[in-house]
């Protein structure tokens, strides 16, 4: 299983915001931390943002995260609308 990290606290303020707001996003994080690149819609991004990954995690709500493989980590980088990309 994966952990949870936070690139910057923007990133950790907002989730924590849509986790409160919404009571399924914290259910889809932690099916994430089992499969970081096949749950909740997760797909590679491609362009200025090659190398990382975004999910669905609500209505209109998207997270951009990187993987660590080596030690089993899931860095949060911003979590918001899609205007975030």
């Amino acid at each position: 299983m994966y952990r949870l990290f936070f690139a910057n606290g923007k990133a950790e303020k907002m989730l924590r915001h849509y986790i409160e707001k919404l009571d399924s996003v914290g259910k889809k994080l932690e099916r994430l931390k089992l499969e970081p690149r096949r749950e909740t819609g997760a797909h590679p991004l491609h362009g200025r943002l090659k190398g990382k990954w975004s999910c669905w995690l609500g209505s209109n709500v998207r997270m951009i995260y990187s993987i660590d493989e080596l030690n089993k980590r899931i860095i949060i980088e911003a979590v918001g609308s899609h205007k975030i990309y």
